[in-house]
């Protein structure tokens, strides 16, 4: 969606128009899905946390701010809805604190003979702890303070969740013979 027509969207969703949020939901559904799918698993359920981000969205729409880019603010909707969802089912987050997590310095690189889906897959097969944690600090970019705020956790369990993720990744990509 080209930039002008985008805050015209947006200008009248903040009127309610029902148009405008189904161009809207049409125009970013499938972003919103992969923002989704990264932290729950299951396509049924980040369907529906998707459409609950759509209603935050269209209920706090004054909130958004046009000086900044939209979808900033939509993923970060979306990634706290899953956060929220992943806290209150049964998939909490472990808090266990380790008094010692050390980074494990996998090859990143290796992750460029893979393709997007091969990548998704071996994600999605993580726990929703290590999953969540991965996808937050890897893909999103938040640091560990970031992120044991946003979880409820320690640093440290935020910390050993990542290197966790990553062995366990290590060990998909070699069982799976990639």
């Amino acid at each position: 969606m080209r930039t002008e027509q985008l805050l015209h969207t947006l200008k009248q969703c903040r009127k309610n128009d029902r148009n405008a949020q189904r161009e809207l939901y049409e125009g970013f559904y499938r972003y919103g899905l992969s923002v989704c799918i990264r932290y729950v698993a299951d396509l049924d359920t980040s369907r529906e946390l998707l459409n609950d981000g759509f209603m935050k969205v269209f209920t706090n729409i004054d909130q958004y701010k046009p000086e900044y880019p939209f979808v900033s603010w939509f993923k970060r909707i979306l990634v706290n809805t899953c956060i929220n969802y992943l806290r209150k089912s049964h998939q909490e987050i472990p808090t266990a604190e380790l008094v010692e997590a050390s980074e494990m310095g996998m090859e990143m690189d290796l992750f460029g003979k893979f393709s997007v889906e091969e990548i998704a897959t071996l994600i999605q097969q993580l726990p929703p702890a290590y999953r969540t944690v991965f996808n937050l600090h890897v893909i999103e970019g938040y640091e560990h303070k970031e992120i044991a705020e946003m979880l409820n956790i320690s640093i440290g369990t935020s910390l050993s969740n990542l290197h966790k993720a990553r062995k366990k990744l290590q060990e998909l990509i070699l069982t799976n013979n990639f």
